[in-house]
């Protein structure tokens, strides 16, 4: 997606708000099917599957991917106020504080040598208290009670998708280098993961966010952070593989649930779920981009991104992640956005991003 000359580009906020939401919105549909395969799937919805918010009753209840997206968030808040005031802090200390508090909304203890962080905010919305499936590296990487980072990894053998599913924050903050974005996201991933795939994979994740943040297209920027990843030092070859393979499959007719499982993996590990949700936004991306209807293609893109025997929540979230940085809130369809459950904690923690990202609110 390239913005027509006449047509002005989304601004930061509605960006950053766009993001958050439209991952918000893709986690809740995926979690709807995320323990069913796509036979399930069709069984429950029809041979269409899950189709939107339509075919659920109630709200729109989104999980762990969601909670952990806004705890970085929270981090990284707390990192920028205390760099705003003219205090240096430690970013992934921050990170990992905020990590913490969400340990303890599951009601995990991370043990006697671990600090015991101060409240926020964040903590007192009940609805990012509910144990919503937490992902289990997650957790046990957080129970250690130890800061884990890329030298001295806790979880060292982790890859699954609890890293990427919490990283598009690292690339909404305007004013930092790619290098920069990389190395937070990656160096964050390293707090609960240990496995090199699981700290890239979220490293190339954020530095597709920054990239469409800064006004980049679609394709010009998968493109670039697919080469990015090829060129990483040490990099863990299954990342570019599966990255080069989603761009390629994106290049033809919109592949069906069962080849998109044996082409790109069902999302269960970091680079599984980063190659399905870019295979999802490009292969629905239609022709004549500038007269794209972002709404339109928000919806055709969370359909192929959540129908599939896979992890549907995480490979959901960062599909709506990735369009909401592309076309800011443009593109999230007003229905959808009813049934989201706790939309206002979501436009919070998005308020106080822009707030001490550019002073704004």
């Amino acid at each position: 997606m390239s913005f027509d000359p006449g047509i002005p580009a989304p601004t930061l906020p509605s960006r950053i708000h766009g993001s958050l939401l439209g991952g918000a919105l893709g986690d809740a549909l995926g979690y709807a099917v995320q323990s069913d395969s796509i036979a399930g799937i069709r069984e429950r919805f029809g041979a269409q599957g899950l189709t939107g918010f339509e075919d659920l009753e109630g709200p729109g209840r989104f999980s762990d991917d969601t909670q952990l997206t806004l705890y970085t968030v929270d981090g990284l808040v707390e990192a920028l106020e205390w760099a705003n005031s003219g205090v240096g802090a430690d970013v992934n200390a921050c990170l990992w504080l905020a990590y913490l508090r969400w340990l303890a909304t599951q009601g995990w203890d991370a043990g006697p040598s671990a600090p015991a962080p101060q409240p926020r905010w964040i903590d007192g919305n009940e609805v990012l208290r509910q144990r919503r499936r937490p992902d289990k590296e997650c957790l046990s990487g957080l129970a250690t009670g130890e800061m884990g980072t890329a030298m001295r990894p806790v979880n060292p053998e982790a890859k699954g998708t609890g890293t990427v599913m919490r990283s598009a924050p690292f690339g909404l903050v305007p004013h930092i280098t790619p290098d920069a974005v990389y190395k937070l996201s990656a160096d964050a991933a390293a707090l609960t993961h240990g496995h090199p795939a699981a700290r890239q994979s979220a490293g190339i994740f954020s530095l597709l966010i920054h990239r469409l943040v800064s006004g980049e297209g679609l394709r010009e920027a998968a493109a670039g952070v697919s080469a990015h990843a090829a060129a990483l030092p040490d990099v863990v070859p299954e990342l570019p593989e599966r990255l080069e393979a989603a761009l390629r499959l994106a290049e033809e007719a919109v592949a069906g649930p069962e080849e998109l499982l044996q082409a790109l993996g069902g999302g269960r590990t970091a680079e599984e779920a980063l190659a399905v949700a870019l295979y999802a936004v490009i292969a629905t991306a239609r022709a004549g981009e500038a007269e794209a209807q972002p709404v339109a293609h928000f919806r055709d893109a969370m359909l192929v991104a959540v129908n599939h025997s896979g992890a549907s929540d995480t490979t959901g979230a960062l599909a709506g992640n990735i369009l909401g940085a592309l076309y800011g809130e443009a593109c999230l369809p007003a229905r959808w956005l009813e049934a989201l459950e706790a939309a206002e904690v979501i436009r919070g923690m998005a308020d106080q991003l822009v707030k001490v990202t550019t002073g704004e609110g």
